[in-house]
């Protein structure tokens, strides 16, 4: 049974990371992003997405963490 869950799960990643080299392979047109004046360099869209998924995948668990820690503070105050 443990050797089912580790096959599938290198299954599992296998097709995400085709499904990730396929996508960065089909994405290649240039672009320039403007975002509040800031313009930044022409870059692939597929590096745009991807860098935009990573920083997403950064900030979420943080925000969570910070969020959950003040809730936390705030119910210890009121006990």
């Amino acid at each position: 049974m443990r050797n089912l869950k580790r096959v599938l799960l290198g299954v599992f990643i296998l097709l995400m990371v085709l499904v990730v080299l396929a996508f960065v392979l089909e994405n290649q047109q240039s672009v320039s992003l403007l975002f509040l004046g800031f313009s930044a360099p022409q870059l692939p869209v597929s590096l745009v997405v991807v860098l935009a998924l990573l920083i997403g995948m950064l900030v979420g668990p943080i925000l969570g963490w910070f969020l959950g820690r003040s809730s936390r503070a705030a119910r210890k105050r009121l006990v």
